[in-house]
């Protein structure tokens, strides 16, 4: 594997589920926290609010690491015309889920990818149906903290692949950095992986 003219590469995200795509890829790389504002216009709709938070997660790493290749992304969920981000506590938590339950609802998912001599983003796009959960199961899906830091209230990749009664998308783009449009991108900017 080569990183091209890049001195390194560096995932802009603390997400642990995107951490752990990444590693599939068996790529070296590092983490960095990208520490930027996550406000948008409002209405701004969700598929522009991504694109733009991924890049703009991107571009904050690249300006301290000019060298390098750098991963952003970002995810939001779409639910009839509103927006859900990561719910800030249980309760925001159980009112996403719950107004989810036996609904289908859109999952976005930004990533941009930022060296120099190359930018590019792309939005990928999901779409969920939820079970039409009782209580009791929202209840006892809620009290196992895996909506913490995930849009809409749920973690794909854990307990809550039991939540939904269809998938139609990208499960890796549903779980925080969409596999197939990235490795596209890497190779755009010039890493080769064998």
């Amino acid at each position: 594997m080569n990183l091209g003219p890049y001195d390194e590469l560096i995932l802009a995200s603390t997400s642990s589920a995107r951490r752990a795509l990444m590693q599939g890829l068996g790529l070296p790389f590092r983490i960095v926290a990208p520490e930027v504002d996550e406000v948008v216009p409002p209405g701004t709709p969700p598929q522009h609010a991504v694109a733009l938070l991924a890049e703009r997660k991107a571009r904050a790493v690249y300006a301290r690491f000019p060298r390098a290749l750098i991963i952003g992304s970002d995810q939001l969920v779409s639910f009839i015309g509103q927006s859900l981000g990561k719910p800030p506590d249980v309760a925001a938590a159980r009112a996403q889920l719950g107004s989810l339950r036996g609904k289908t609802h859109d999952i976005f998912t930004g990533v941009t990818v930022v060296g120099p001599g190359f930018v590019e983003t792309e939005v990928d796009a999901a779409r969920l149906t939820v079970l039409p959960l009782s209580d009791a199961e929202l209840e006892g899906y809620v009290a196992t903290d895996e909506w913490q830091g995930c849009a809409g209230g749920y973690r794909i990749e854990g307990r809550g692949q039991a939540l939904f009664q269809r998938i139609d998308g990208d499960r890796t783009g549903i779980q925080g950095l969409p596999m197939q449009r990235l490795t596209r991108l890497l190779r755009e900017a010039g890493v080769r992986f064998f």
